[in-house]
């Protein structure tokens, strides 16, 4: 087999690894314990770059780098994923010769990725929506926090409850109730700013983690509901904390826009529910509209209930009994639901196999040698 010249190795000192161009290919080389070893550097799973990863030795003794995307991990020297991983990445031959790095024209082992028969994310992965013509189906979502062993009255949660009782009463509508608070679910952990490709649908958090919480809440907003509203506490001029956490892994959502110009969520409508002992409902919710509206939420006319008794009212041990004796509070949740539910019906007719989405798309970034603003 032939070899081609790549680098000289005085590029590539010990105890350090790169990605090397050779014509159409990209090879990731490493240079460990006095070896250089070649490996193809798209990793198996999602194509990082191995060549920018982290190398560890792994309990088998052997020597792995680490996709920096998502943590892959391959043996430098065979090209394997750790045991009970199927996966391999290309393995290179190489040379050295007169300080120069040679590499084999073809791959001594070829790459390998696995394909599960059993996929437990195939409904997110192949958008397996849930919703029909005539369906409405209304996802209320909690985002109130508390000590599950000392539950307390939520005003927030109280109205949400109230909120989809009237849905299912006074609509017909088919509703469900998540409390952020019962699913276990990781913080999103910022593959996005590594790069846009890494941050993939279904999430790379549930790839890794089919039980993770949020999947839940991806199957019920995006395949399922019809409708969703959002309840959640003031804190410190903010929304919950919870919701935060939330709204950080539905950047998988959003940056579908962005990176393959695709929208998730269609024909949906949201409203939200903002209650506090002190004020800032209108930019609480200001932020909930801004980001619910990239994700491609439409809203109903007056699309929240605000609660709030003002700076002053800090004898919170009387909010809830005040909050549930409110007519205000009786009167606006059921408007809201109607105002929600007009719209669900209006806006299910819309036809969006051509929406637009004013939103910025990577096509349009241009590149580090092309000016952003080039047609």
């Amino acid at each position: 087999m032939n070899y081609l010249p790549l680098i000289a190795l005085s590029e590539l000192p010990e105890n350090s690894g790169k990605s090397v161009r050779q014509g159409q290919k990209s090879i990731a080389l490493f240079h460990y314990d006095g070896v250089v070893t070649a490996l193809g550097s798209s990793c198996q799973h999602m194509g990082g770059d191995l060549g920018q990863g982290n190398v560890q030795k792994l309990d088998d003794g052997e020597l792995y780098v680490v996709c920096p995307w998502h943590g892959w991990q391959y043996n430098l020297k065979t090209g394997l994923a750790p045991a009970g991983y199927l996966d391999r990445q290309a393995v290179y031959g190489v040379q050295v010769l007169d300080g120069m790095i040679f590499i084999s024209e073809e791959p001594l082992i070829p790459g390998f990725r696995s394909v599960h028969e059993d996929d437990p994310l195939a409904d997110l992965r192949n958008l397996e929506y849930k919703v029909t013509p005539s369906s409405l189906n209304v996802l209320g979502i909690s985002t109130t926090n508390m000590n599950r062993d000392l539950p307390r009255p939520s005003t927030s949660e109280s109205a949400l409850e109230a909120a989809l009782d009237f849905a299912a009463t006074g609509f017909g509508a088919s509703v469900r109730m998540i409390r952020l608070r019962d699913l276990e679910f990781r913080h999103c952990e910022g593959y996005y700013s590594r790069h846009e490709q890494a941050c993939t649908w279904p999430c790379s958090i549930s790839e890794m983690d089919p039980d993770d919480g949020m999947n839940e809440i991806y199957r019920a907003m995006v395949l399922w509901a019809d409708a969703v509203i959002l309840a959640t506490p003031i804190r410190w001029g903010n929304a919950c904390s919870l919701y935060y956490k939330m709204a950080e892994r539905l950047n998988t959502v959003q940056n579908q826009i962005t990176v393959n110009d695709r929208v998730l969520i269609r024909n949906k409508v949201a409203s939200f529910i903002v209650t506090g002992g002190q004020d800032n409902v209108q930019g609480v919710v200001g932020q909930l509209n801004s980001f619910f509206t990239d994700l491609g939420f439409t809203f109903p006319p007056f699309n929240f209930v605000g609660w709030s008794r003002g700076w002053i009212a800090e004898d919170t041990e009387h909010n809830y009994e005040r909050f549930n004796r409110s007519r205000y509070v009786k009167r606006s949740i059921r408007e809201l639901v109607t105002n929600t539910m007009n719209l669900v019906i209006q806006v299910k007719q819309i036809d969006v196999s051509r929406l637009q989405t004013p939103k910025p798309k990577i096509s349009e970034a241009g590149t580090l040698s092309q000016p952003e603003d080039n047609p």
